[in-house]
């Protein structure tokens, strides 16, 4: 476990990596060319480092982004510094059930392996709104939108890992804000309440559901004897393009608390870590700050409540759907 002291000082946890480490630090000597992985929000931030990291570990990538200029101008930038390395791009908005439907039939027309699936993209403190789907924006993009990514390519990774005897890895970006949310944690009931919107503990609720699905995914990777890990991370507090809704607040904070904020290689870290790494083969259901394990809020580790999200997002799904 690792505490507020290795946050503030940088000190390496019990994994040998701390807050000071970098995506390619971890993932230091480790040749992944037998694996292919998605990234969602690859186009920039630390998705496009964690995607250009896992290039250069020699892994083929395939970004899935909204944006497809901005993912066209991130693989460009990882060919430049690697001629040889496996990109490809992907249309995806997960705002829309129809679009991540439509990336999966995509992607599963290509015939590809599929061995490590992370769950990076997503949006924050934005005010409220509703996606393509009528859901609010927090909820349906960072945590439905990936909990129905992950549902559909289930069976792929699966085949995969079958086939290849390699265990594939699951990866969910979640956060410490997750701590942060609703007196009950997940309002199922007031998902698109307006009135008792709050911006931070719409993020903190759609962070919290990230760890939840993970969790709740492990146990049934687990009882199915899947080769096949799940772990929520948190990526450390980053400066990206993600905190547009609120940047000014952003800079104001970070004043004063200039101690734990990360650059991206920094950021990207623990993904990489928790997608490559050696050591984690076999390691499921955690929850990963600056690449060691980290135990999440009460709620966070509620298998009730997990399995309770679990079976409102599919009905959520079917529910637009019939749409």
């Amino acid at each position: 476990m690792v505490g507020i002291f290795s946050l503030v000082t940088g000190r390496p946890g019990p994994s040998g990596f701390g807050s000071a480490s970098t995506a390619e630090q971890v993932t230091q000597g480790i040749v992944a060319s037998h694996l292919t992985a998605i990234i969602t929000g690859g186009a920039s931030g630390i998705g496009l480092e964690t995607a250009r990291v896992l290039a250069l570990r020699k892994a083929h990538v395939i970004i899935a982004a909204r944006n497809m200029d901005s993912a066209k101008d991130a693989k460009q930038l990882i060919l430049q510094e690697s001629k040889s390395a496996r990109v490809d791009i992907m249309k995806l908005d997960l705002c829309s059930v129809k679009s991540v439907r439509s990336f999966v039939d995509n992607f599963i027309s290509l015939d590809l392996p599929l061995n490590i699936l992370i769950n990076n993209a997503g949006v924050m403190f934005c005010p409220f709104q509703k996606t393509e789907d009528g859901i609010e924006m927090q909820f349906g993009t960072n945590h439905l939108g990936h909990f129905l990514l992950t549902n559909l390519l289930l069976d792929k990774m699966k085949q995969t890992a079958k086939a290849t005897g390699i265990e594939g890895r699951i990866i969910n970006l979640s956060s410490i804000a997750h701590v942060y949310t609703y007196e009950e944690g997940i309002r199922f009931d007031y998902i698109n309440d307006e009135i008792g919107y709050s911006d931070k503990r719409a993020y903190g609720q759609s962070k919290l559901a990230n760890i939840l699905h993970t969790n709740e995914l492990s146990r049934r990777l687990k009882e199915e004897g899947v080769n096949i890990t799940a772990n929520s991370v948190h990526p450390g507090v980053i400066m990206t393009p993600l905190m547009r809704y609120s940047s000014l607040l952003m800079n104001f904070l970070k004043m004063f608390t200039f101690f734990i904020w990360k650059n991206i290689p920094q950021g990207a870290a623990t993904t990489c870590y928790v997608a490559l790494h050696p050591n984690l083969k076999g390691v499921t259901g955690k929850y990963f700050l600056d690449c060691n394990q980290f135990q999440p809020s009460a709620l966070a580790s509620n298998e009730l409540l997990g399995r309770e999200l679990w079976d409102f997002s599919n009905k959520l799904i079917n529910s637009v759907s019939k749409v």
